[in-house]
């Protein structure tokens, strides 16, 4: 099916001018990760999530309503014209997000927070201040809009007394550490991928597990934008993984189909399951570092096929039993 792009990238442009987010969910249901955890509030080193976790069970649920959409091209144009009085795509999505989904997805940012803590850092957090780092509008080429809400994002982590901020997938790792940085005159946010952080400090604190196998997908962006690719690594084999790497890897890693989803749902499928097809051939548990390539490749996969985040495979290695989910 071909979705109207103009329309579709119109409503983004509207989301991220108006409500701040390229896919507007609620302060209580971006935040309901951190509930129990004990996240002190703000501080100088806090962990930004992006809110990219969180939008993915929505952005799922969104994906499998436009499958049922007919005559796509009137309906979204409807949307574009009603969506800056109220959001459709938060309407669209809530009542199509999967519990189970929601569950899965919060549950790797409580992971990330427990092995931070494994490792001797206890963030703070922004909880209701936190905003969506911009990923989407740069990535598809909303430069204006993306610009502006850059300059937004800054100002509040300032505002907080925020000094370093540790992040939690690659989008956002790569856009607040290497894109605000040329936009913004005097950036001196420190940012750094949580996983750098526990290949620093973690090692120690990890038990071998056995000989478990697993097939690594590298994100794009960690290995060919940020130079991430050994720190992952570094961790699944001190974790006692066993870690084979498909044809195409590190640098050379193959695309997950992201982040054209909601512009091109029938090329991203295709690249995603012929990216699956590869590792799958190696081995049938798949560690993921990326909630995009995760999405993708999820739902590329067969039920024989078992898909982590890399949170998941190094939590259950940890020799602490993980907090309560």
């Amino acid at each position: 099916m071909t979705l109207p792009k103009e329309d579709i990238l119109a409503i983004l442009e509207q989301n991220i001018a108006i409500r701040k987010s390229a896919f507007p969910l609620s302060w209580k249901r971006l935040t309901a990760w951190a509930k129990g955890l004990g996240l002190k509030r703000g501080g100088k080193v806090v962990i930004f999530t992006g809110h990219m976790y969180q939008i993915i069970p929505f952005i799922k649920g969104v994906q499998k309503r436009q499958k049922k959409i007919s005559n796509p091209s009137q309906k979204t144009r409807l949307a574009r014209i009603i969506n800056p009085i109220f959001s459709v795509s938060t309407l669209m999505s809530i009542a199509a997000a999967s519990p189970q989904d929601i569950r899965l997805y919060n549950g790797y940012l409580r992971n990330i927070v427990f092995l931070l803590r494994l490792a001797g850092i206890d963030p703070g957090y922004l909880y209701e201040r936190e905003d969506y780092a911009g990923t989407l509008a740069y990535d598809l080429g909303l430069q204006h809009v993306f610009e502006r809400h850059a300059k937004k994002v800054y100002r509040t982590l300032k505002e907080a007394g925020v000094g370093t901020v540790i992040t939690v997938d690659p989008h956002t790792t790569y856009i607040l550490g290497h894109i605000y940085p040329e936009l913004i005159n005097g950036f001196d946010l420190e940012v750094k991928s949580y996983l750098e952080i526990l290949a620093e400090k973690l090692p120690k604190k990890l038990h071998f597990n056995g000989d478990s196998k697993v097939v690594i997908h590298d994100s794009c962006v960690y290995t060919r934008y940020l130079d991430v690719s050994e720190a992952p690594r570094k961790l699944l084999k001190q974790a006692g993984y066993n870690v084979c790497e498909p044809e195409l890897s590190g640098r050379l890693t193959h695309c997950c189909g992201g982040p054209i989803e909601s512009l091109f749902p029938e090329k991203t499928r295709e690249i995603a399951q012929k990216r699956l097809e590869s590792l799958s051939a190696i081995g049938k548990k798949i560690v993921t570092m990326c909630p995009v390539c995760h999405l993708n490749l999820k739902a590329a996969t067969q039920d024989k096929v078992e898909i982590k985040d890399i949170s998941e495979y190094l939590l259950e290695s940890s020799s602490t039993q993980k907090t309560s989910t």
